[in-house]
Order: structure tokens, then C-alpha cells, then sequence
């Protein structure tokens, strides 16, 4: 998944618009599936019983979130202690995304909107979550739409989402493509921390009201656009197309 392939027209050295997608609330909503599987994640391992309840997980990292818990439980953050959470949440996300939930499913608007960008040559479609790489891939592998992106960065690679953009920007170089400025990079997120990720890394930042903020929400937070969900694809395209 996400391979450099040479034979594609991404892989070659050019000027792109690298659009960087949330996944939760943005791209799918997996119904409880990563909560669920966190909660018992830590029951099983530290026999604590909700663990992640009151703890705030919108637009933040899986390691961001995982570190609260481990101290609101009073456990001590150790690498192998993180990294045996890591393989049991995974285990159990990979059965908790098989359930019903509420409103799981692909956001409006996205399919289409991924068909119509993936075929522009002048675009490539990454991620910039702060789900661990792994549960990125069960998630986008569960919904069908892994083979749209071509690269990403996760949480799994740095602690706080405003370092993502630079190493989705080193994996997208690794493919041939080359980002000549910040503005060359339209980041599309559902939380005022997508937005503060894009606006410390000067670029484009295009808002979907399809998570737990509304659209006046993420225009206070100061998202350039904010639109109610990805149907709306008029001022998403001219934002794209904009200097």
C-alpha cells in the first residue's frame, strides 16, 4: 500500500497540489470502533475499566491520546508498554470495525469527490491523520478507499499533527513529487486542530462539518473555506485551483 509505482504519471517530477486528507469524521466514521477497541485494549492489559471515557479525541494523534490514559490511569509510558497497546489495539480494532455503529459509513460527498481528483495530473491525494498507520489501513481497506493515496503521514509516525505535513511532504517527494511551496499543499480536516495543522504550515486548509464541529465552528478556527460535507465541491475546487 502506497508504493512509489514508476510507471505512474504521480511519479514523475512535477509541480503538485498535495491534498492531504483526515480520516476520521473527514473521510469515514467508523461507529466506535477505535473507542471500543481502545477501552478494551486497556482492560485487557491493565484491567481498567473505561479508560477512555472524558478523555478528548477529535484531531488528535492515537499517541496523544494513548499518553492520557496512560496517565489518568497512573500507568507508567514505557516503549514496550506502548508498543504491546499498539498490537492489542490493532487486534481488537481489526474485529470492532466489523460492528454497527453510529453513523459509520463513507461521509457525503467523498467517493465522487476521490474519483474526480485521483485522475487530475496536477494532483495527489495523501492522508494526514492521527490514526497509527496500521489502523489507517483497516479503516480505508474496510470503506474501499486505500488506492486513492498515494502516501500519507500518521500518528504512529510523530506524537502532534502540525509534524505530520512535513514528513507527508518527504514520502511525497519520495515519489517523484516535488512541493515547491506551502501553498501547494490544501490540507482537508473536520477539527479546528486540522486547522491549526495547516495554518502553522502555511498551507491551503478547506474544512468539512461532517465530525464534531460545525461549519461556524471551523471558520472561527480559521479555516479559509468550511463547507457542511464534501458535496460541495465548487469552493473546494476553487480553493485547489487558487494561487
Amino acid at each position: 500500500m502506497w508504493q512509489p509505482d514508476e510507471s505512474n504519471e504521480c511519479s514523475r517530477r512535477m509541480s503538485h497540489t498535495l491534498l492531504l486528507f483526515d480520516i476520521d469524521g473527514t473521510l469515514i466514521l467508523s461507529g466506535g470502533a477505535g473507542l471500543r477497541a481502545l477501552n478494551k485494549t486497556f482492560h485487557e492489559l491493565f484491567q481498567v475499566q473505561d479508560a477512555f471515557t472524558g478523555i478528548t479525541t477529535a484531531g488528535r494523534t492515537d499517541g496523544e491520546i494513548i499518553d492520557e490514559a496512560l496517565r489518568k490511569s497512573q500507568i507508567t509510558s514505557t516503549e514496550a508498554v506502548l508498543v504491546e497497546i499498539q498490537r492489542r489495539y490493532e487486534g481488537r480494532f481489526t474485529e470492532e470495525i466489523q460492528l454497527p455503529g453510529p453513523r459509520k459509513g463513507i461521509m457525503p460527498g467523498v467517493e465522487d469527490l476521490l474519483k474526480f481528483l485521483s485522475v487530475r495530473r496536477n494532483v495527489t491525494l495523501g492522508l494526514l491523520t492521527g490514526n497509527f498507520q496500521s489502523t489507517a489501513k483497516i479503516k480505508l481497506d474496510y470503506f474501499g478507499l486505500s488506492h486513492y493515496f498515494l502516501c500519507g503521514a500518521y500518528g504512529s509516525d510523530a506524537l502532534h499533527r502540525n509534524a505530520l505535513v512535513d514528513i507527508a511532504k518527504q514520502r511525497a517527494k519520495l515519489l517523484g513529487i516535488e512541493i515547491l511551496s506551502a501553498r501547494d499543499i490544501l490540507i482537508v480536516g473536520d477539527t479546528p486542530l486540522d486547522v491549526a495543522c495547516a495554518r502553522a504550515a502555511g498551507s491551503k486548509m478547506a474544512a468539512v462539518a461532517t465530525g464534531q464541529f460545525d461549519v461556524v465552528a471551523l471558520e472561527k478556527a480559521g479555516a479559509e473555506i468550511a463547507l457542511e460535507d464534501l458535496r460541495d465541491r465548487q469552493p473546494f475546487l476553487e480553493l485547489l485551483e487558487e494561487p
